[in-house]
């Protein structure tokens, strides 16, 4: 019995990791969004790449990816 339930409780932590990981993904590319029109020149240019990238990754479903770039794109903005 314990064989199967090690597995599942390592499925279902997983899933509810990656749930959290959306929402933040989205909330992340909503907050870059938001900013791009605020920031200038290099740090502008760095926070659209990133923005770029967290949509793709979030499109593939890859969240802890989107993550990586959000927060690559938070510390260009020093937040």
């Amino acid at each position: 019995m314990r064989r199967l339930l090690v597995p599942l409780a390592m499925m279902l932590g997983s899933g509810l990791a990656q749930a959290d990981d959306q929402s933040e993904c989205v909330a992340g590319i909503a907050m870059l969004q938001a900013e791009v029109p605020k920031a200038t020149g290099a740090v502008r240019t760095k926070v659209e790449r990133e923005l770029r990238v967290a949509q793709r990754e979030q499109g593939e479903g890859e969240f802890d990816e989107c993550m990586d770039a959000i927060r690559a794109a938070r510390a260009a903005l020093g937040k």
